[in-house]
């Protein structure tokens, strides 16, 4: 059901990506372009260094959201859950808000990274989606 398709971030899931393929790359060249007074393991150094980048962009492709019989999965930069539907009182979307936040029963709140304002307009529609998802389960 097109209604339980996962969450995505459009652009924060494209500029992380090239930016981790464009430090390897660049960190590489510099590796092989410095003056002959940086030995190799310098070189694998910057080589190393644009790999660490990298791997911390990638983290940024991985954001998500997904819903479950049990509960919404929630993939932001830190550890991945999942939110029981019972306990997501509300979803909040304001103008300003950099992305989705889920009003929990405790009075906490969680941030989904997945539905971001840089996607533009289409944001709004995937937040109004979360929001319908969260009233249908709870229902239930």
């Amino acid at each position: 059901m097109a209604g339980d398709a996962p969450f995505v971030p459009r652009r924060g899931r494209v500029v992380p990506a090239v930016l981790a393929v464009a430090s390897v790359v660049v960190f590489t060249v510099v590796a092989f372009v410095v003056p002959e007074r940086f030995q190799l393991a310098d070189r694998v150094a910057f080589v190393g260094l644009g790999v660490a980048v990298a791997l911390v962009l990638s983290r940024y492709v991985t954001i998500r959201a997904a819903a479950h019989e049990d509960g919404l999965f929630v993939r932001n930069l830190g550890p991945a859950q999942t939110i029981p539907w019972q306990q997501i009182e509300g979803v909040r979307f304001a103008e300003g808000m950099p992305w989705v936040r889920l009003d929990l029963e405790d009075g906490d709140d969680v941030a989904v990274m997945a539905i971001q304002r840089a996607d533009g307009p289409g944001s709004v529609a995937e937040a109004q989606r979360l929001s319908d998802l969260v009233a249908r389960h709870r229902r239930r």
